[in-house]
């Protein structure tokens, strides 16, 4: 636990916009002994390179404020099960073993690329770049490779040298109905000239507009180009400059309840957008672009000693828009409020609020949003007009769009060096160093005919209009905001990480063991540039720095019991640090760090059977892994809340952070693969898996209509990770002939569980049982089921090059029930000073869900030469 000082650096730092672009990379691939697979035929090879190859889109992926939908990139030469499972299950957002992403670890020529401040992969980063991505190598948790220790949830390493891509021209077009609609892409590599230069260039364009995407209100803009120049010297030396960005523009879908769902015969229901002035205007918009480049240098020492270094440079642009509100109601179209069950409790029919005048509330509230689509959606005219009204008076605005940033400049350098000792050993080591300074701040995108100013309208009320406490910056006196002026906070993260590592790989008569080994260290500080009213002296400048130092050890084994027969065995033990990301505590008002901040414990232990033979491949495997001291961290709006001993409203913007929290992961996977003809084979994959938290946390929270904290115990003990089903099952009829490709897949998933709030299970809220028992409620889950995909393609040769033709289709049986991710509400049920509630709405029977696409598709042309 590092000592953190939270004395007030009164220094103003003046901001400074970094860019560079410079990177230097990494080479060879792993010597890592894997269980052996037989060698692909003619047939199988020519459409692995197709464009039937999985690469993540950013609807798989999607993202939203109030629940991260991730996926993990996961997959092996050897493994059935792994191999296969990234793109079957997509979908439904499948992540292995149910690990969080910050647990799978992501390189780019074995430099790390992951988010300084999250330490999760954003997919976003490589979006479009599908004919650059599929030169990978992938590790699984206990795998060795070379350039770096194997993560928990597995590693993998992009090659974007030049010389490492498929030499000439390809170019696709594509039509679909799912975020995109079409979809072109053109790519060109040289492969290594007689002079040793090799070029790459690539540019992407995908598109849909609010018409033609598959969630309406929808849309999708984004180009995305690559371009690379290598020069191999002589055989000791390379040197490779890359650089790309996908500059993007996009409009998201807002997760709903299945009451509104149902009210809008449609599970693809979008909150987030409305008409205005007839046309259709989404809330949420989402700016993105990423520009990197990459710098690698390959040094083959000698014939057994390979050095490569890598510098790595990124400017991240993001920003995501929302609306805000001020003296008014919630202006979502699905606010509790204007809900049918509002009025009457849908939930227990015998409440004595059941009344019949409920009812006939219940039934005007229905009527109304099943009216017309556009009782349904966002009210813009109706926003500018009481803006407008407002105005007039002389007041703020009512209703404003907003857009919280997260940009980012990162610098890292790697280095990785791979010595053949023996024969029959090798030994790899690297170190990496990085610095991330990550711009966090909110703008004022549109006032919507209004006026606004830089005044928290949460403190109104606790504290006295105009007074310090409600300035969200003390210097400025709560100023009028222009549009695009930052108001609210506005601050630094600041992140330097170093890392270095070893990895010992032998073949020892039939037994193959790795031994990986690495050491690092963190240190992480904000650094303010408002002086908030509710901290003046503990907002404004840098705070103290919080140091970590960790590190971990790893075996793998396989041993080869002859005839088909392997038996693989793994252990590892781990510390690692926390995420910047949740090592503060309220960081939009102060510098304060969580309290009890440590490094994770983690313990992973792995089982695995293996038979390769000329019919079949079976791959099975059982696994643990055990987290200590984790910190998570979420905010969110706390609305209408009422104390139950002074009755006064507690509405506020809550800032909650959970520590010493356990979690336990555990499970069996299973993947056969079945050689029915030369040219068929059945392939069937499964798990069954657990993924709980194993204790209740300690959590402390911020009010912001106070700015004090509260400490209490989440009882959150049994809990499940959310948005990824824990037992799925897929069997997929594969079909390779006279270039025809023909895949048939039916995939199962359920125990889908949804992302829990705490702010529900909070102990001294809970009610007891006779016994003594806290009540806590169960955690909302989502619905699984059955869902059938096939994709047919046809390559056909000519005289100068491949026409390729692909057509995939993805739940073809049209099942929208199964649910892909959400969120519990992050509402109580309140309770006047007597225990009765207040409310007739359940937050608790109301999650916010996603669901899966009903029947969708994408026809590929693709012409290489």
């Amino acid at each position: 636990m590092p000592h953190i000082n939270l004395n007030l650096n009164l220094t103003i730092m003046q901001k400074r916009l970094k860019f560079a672009f410079i990177a230097l990379c990494f080479g060879t691939f792993a010597y890592a002994q894997t269980v052996p697979t037989p060698k692909p035929t003619d047939e199988q090879a020519a459409a692995s390179t197709d464009e039937s190859a999985f690469t993540f889109t950013e609807a798989q992926l999607g993202e939203d404020d109030n629940i991260s939908q991730e996926a993990t990139v996961i997959g092996s030469n050897g493994n059935t099960y792994a191999s296969e499972i990234g793109y079957k299950w997509s979908p439904v957002r499948f992540r292995y073993r149910a690990f969080n992403q910050k647990y799978n670890d992501v390189y780019i020529n074995g430099n790390p690329v992951k988010d300084a401040e999250s330490n999760q992969f954003r997919f976003a980063l490589v979006g479009g770049l599908n004919n650059y991505t599929r030169s990978a190598e992938f590790s699984l948790p206990f795998e060795d490779n070379s350039f770096s220790m194997t993560a928990m949830g597995g590693s993998n390493n992009y090659n974007f040298r030049p010389s490492a891509m498929a030499t000439g021209h390809r170019a696709s077009i594509a039509g679909a109905n799912r975020n995109y609609t079409v979809r072109g892409m053109y790519s060109y590599n040289s492969g290594v000239t007689e002079k040793g230069w090799a070029f790459s260039a690539g540019l992407t364009y995908r598109w849909a507009n609010m018409e033609t995407s598959y969630v309406e209100g929808t849309f999708y803009n984004a180009l995305s180009y690559f371009l690379g120049v290598e020069k191999i010297f002589n055989e000791h030396h390379s040197l490779s400059l890359v650089t790309w960005g996908n500059p993007t523009e996009r409009s998201t879908q807002g997760a709903s309840t299945d009451e509104m769902y149902w009210i809008a015969n449609n599970n693809f229901y979008n909150p987030n957008w409305g008409y205005q002035d007839g046309k259709k205007r989404n809330s949420r918009i989402v700016h993105d672009f990423a520009p990197s480049a990459l710098l690698t240098w390959d040094w083959t020492i000698d014939e057994k000693t390979k050095l490569t270094t890598t510098l790595f440079g990124k400017y991240a642009m993001y920003s995501s828009s929302k609306l805000d509100y001020n003296n008014s109601t919630n202006p979502a179209p699905d606010y509790y409020k204007s809900m049918p069950s509002s009025y009457y409790d849908v939930w227990d029919p015998t409440n004595a609020s059941n009344t019949e005048q409920a009812l006939a509330d219940w039934t005007s509230a229905y009527n109304y949003l099943k009216a017309s689509k556009e009782n349904r959606q966002l009210d813009w005219n109706r926003l500018y007009y009481s803006n407008m009204t407002a105005a007039s008076q002389g007041a703020d605005a009512m209703y404003i769009q907003k857009a919280y940033h997260s940009d980012q400049f990162t610098l890292s350098l790697a280095s990785t060096i791979k010595r053949q000792l023996t024969n029959t050993s090798t030994l790899n080591a690297g170190l990496s160093l990085s610095t991330n300074t990550g711009y966090h701040y909110q703008t004022l995108v549109d006032a919507l005919g209004g006026k606004w100013h830089n005044v928290n309208n949460f403190v109104v009320g606790t504290y006295a209009e105009g007074s310090q406490q409600t300035m969200y910056d003390i210097r400025d006196g709560g100023k009028e905001i222009k549009e695009g002026d930052r108001f609210g906070y506005d601050y630094n993260i600041l992140v330097n990480k170093a890392n270095v590592w070893a990895s010992y790989a032998e073949n020892f008569g039939p037994l193959h063991y790795s031994l990986s080994a690495r050491v690092g260290g963190t240190t992480m500080q904000r650094d303010g540039k408002m002086q908030n009213g509710l901290a003046p002296t503990n907002s404004l400048g840098k705070s103290s720095t919080a140091k970590f130092i960790d590190g971990g050890l790893k075996l793998g084994s396989t041993l080869n019991a002859g005839a088909g027969h392997f038996v693989t065995f793994g252990i590892s033990y781990e510390q690692l640090t926390p995420t910047a990301k949740n090592s503060f505590i309220s960081p939009e008002i102060n510098n304060d760090f969580v309290n009890n901040l440590k490094n994770e414990d983690v313990y992973s232990l792995e089982l695995g059977y293996h038979y390769k033979g000329s019919w079949l491949s079976a791959d099975l495997s059982g696994f643990y892994s055990h987290i200590y001291n984790s910190t998570e961290y979420s905010m969110y709006y706390f609305d209408d809340d009422t104390n139950a001993e002074t009755g006064a409203s507690n509405s506020a913007f809550t800032y909650v952070s959970l520590t010493n929290i356990r979690k336990q992961y555990y499970g069996v996977e299973l993947g056969l693969n079945f050689k029915l003809t030369s040219w068929m084979n059945l392939k069937a994959m499964g798990t069954i898996s657990e993924a709980k938290y194993s204790n209740n946390a300690d959590v402390v929270y911020m009010n912001s209509n106070t700015g004090a904290y509260s400490a209490d115990v989440v009882l959150n003990e049994g809990m499940r990770e959310s948005g990824t089903p824990l037992t799925a099952g897929c069997l997929d009829l594969n079909m390779r002939y006279k270039g025809w490709f023909i895949d048939i897949i039916g995939n199962y998933y359920d125990r889908i569980y949804l992302s829990y709030t705490p702010v529900t299970r909070y102990q001294n809220y809970l009610d007891q049982d006779p016994n003594g028992d806290y009540i806590v409620p169960d955690q909302a889950k989502g619905k699984g089921g059955f869902m059938l995909d096939a994709s047919i393609g046809k390559s056909i040769y000519l005289k100068k090059g491949m026409l390729s033709f692909n057509l995939m289709v993805s739940n073809i049986l049209n099942n929208i029930k199964i649910c892909t991710g959400g969120y519990e509400q992050s509402r109580r049920d309140p309770k006047n000073k007597n225990g009765e509630t207040t409310r007739i709405y359940s937050f608790q029977n109301s999650p916010k869900k996603f669901y899966a696409n009903g029947t969708n598709g994408m026809f590929i042309i693709t012409y290489k030469f």
